[in-house]
Parts: structure tokens; C-alpha cells; sequence
């Protein structure tokens, strides 16, 4: 079976694109359903709800180091709705739900248009200032507009035990009226977690308005860092218009 191939700025990509190693910063909210509800109605998802008229939304930095995409920083929100065809709900539930991906500034151009054709990722450019001392932060600003700044703190060491299994994750877009399921497997290491563990401001730009919409900033449920991230990333199927 001959593999797909994507051509994104004269370079030819063949699927599955990888990524060979980035890292992720996240936080995890609890929000009012109703409110991420109706922030995400035009993807034709429902938000899964963690416990009744709550929804989950991680906020997240990712840098990318080494891949087929090259090298860029990139800023996600990323809302937890249920597969199409699904009504699941409850903690136990959670790692069966998908990831909705609602915001995704990123800082390089090419990423931008394989992320835009490929997969019908949102993404914009935007503006990203890197604090990387005793612990991370960041600021990330579009169209001169500042959108978020999220301050890390240092979590404890998660056991290999519990996260060096691949992970095979239901991610899903939404771009020119069209919903997308991306298929994507993720191998993870070098991982701690804190209760709490990130502060959040917002600015003005529409995105912020958004996230402030929800009831943010907040203090997360919990927060994580994985040092090392292995992925890959195949066709995307079209799964609502």
C-alpha cells in the first residue's frame, strides 16, 4: 500500500509525520460545561463531562525540537469532548475522550500550512518570549495582542512504570466548516506532575476573551511536564461538515 504524501512549501512530507522529540508543559482546568459547550459548538463534538456540568480544557505549551515540521513553539487549548458516536462520562471515563483542538497559535510558517492542509489545524501565528531558568514560562501574543502568559512550577517525578507505555490519542480539528479525527500515538518519558503547579493571566487578544469566557484564570486541577515526547501523526478523516 503506497504511503500519502503532502507537498507544504516545495517540501514533500510522506505520512505519518513524526516528531522525534519535543516537550510539553500543560495544565489541566475544570470548567462550567455549558460555557465550553458553546465555545465549541461549530465542531458539531459534545465536551465530555468529568463529573455533571463540568468539562476539562488543558492549556498547553509544546516545543518542538526535532521533526519532520522542523523546529517552532506552539500554544494549544485543547478541549476534552467524546468521540462521535460516545456519551461517556466520569473520571474513569477520561482517558477515552478525545482532544478537541480549539486554539493553536504556533510561531513558525511551515508548520502553519502542513498543520492548516493536512490535518485542519487551527493555526495561527503568533509571538512566543521563553523563560527557561529555575522554571518555565512563557508569554504568547498574536496580531500584537497578548493572549496568554503561564508560569510552571516544579512537579514530583511520575514512575516510568506509569508512562512508558505508547499512548494512542483521539485527537480532533475543525477548520473551514469541516471536522476532522487525526490519528495520533505518542510515546512519553521523563514526566512530573503537581496539583495546582501553574498561574495563568490572560490579555486581550479574542482568544483570551474566549478562555476568560470559561471562567479563567484559575487555579488547574493539576499541571505537567514530559521532557520528552516522541509522535506521530497520519491522515486526518473527515467525520462532520
Amino acid at each position: 500500500m503506497a504511503l500519502s504524501q503532502h507537498t507544504i512549501a516545495g517540501t514533500v512530507l510522506t505520512m505519518p509525520v513524526r516528531i522525534r522529540h519535543a516537550d510539553v508543559h500543560s495544565a489541566m482546568f475544570s470548567v462550567p460545561a455549558d460555557a465550553a459547550q458553546e465555545m465549541i459548538d461549530y465542531s458539531g463534538l459534545q465536551v465530555f463531562q468529568q463529573q455533571p456540568g463540568r468539562a476539562v480544557v488543558n492549556l498547553m505549551l509544546a516545543r518542538y525540537i526535532d521533526g519532520d515540521l522542523g523546529r517552532y513553539l506552539e500554544f494549544g487549548t485543547a478541549v476534552m469532548v467524546n468521540p462521535p458516536g460516545t456519551e461517556a462520562s466520569g473520571w474513569r471515563a477520561l482517558g477515552s475522550a478525545g482532544a478537541f483542538i480549539h486554539h493553536l497559535p504556533v510561531d513558525q510558517e511551515f508548520t502553519l500550512e502542513a498543520g492548516r492542509t493536512i490535518w485542519g489545524f487551527p493555526k495561527i501565528m503568533a509571538d512566543f518570549t521563553v523563560r527557561d531558568d529555575r522554571q518555565l514560562g512563557f508569554d504568547v501574543a498574536a496580531d500584537g495582542q497578548h493572549i496568554a502568559t503561564m508560569e510552571f512550577s516544579r512537579g514530583l517525578p511520575v514512575p516510568s512504570l506509569f508512562t512508558s507505555r505508547p499512548r494512542v490519542l483521539q485527537a480532533f480539528s475543525h477548520l473551514d466548516g469541516v471536522t476532522r479525527q487525526v490519528p495520533w500515538e505518542m510515546r512519553i518519558s521523563k514526566v512530573s506532575g503537581a496539583l495546582g503547579g501553574t498561574t495563568l493571566h490572560l490579555g486581550t487578544h479574542p482568544y483570551a476573551r474566549e478562555l476568560a469566557a470559561l471562567g479563567l484564570p484559575k487555579r488547574p486541577m493539576m499541571s505537567s511536564t514530559v521532557g520528552r515526547v516522541e509522535m506521530t501523526f497520519g491522515d486526518a478523516d473527515v467525520v462532520g461538515r
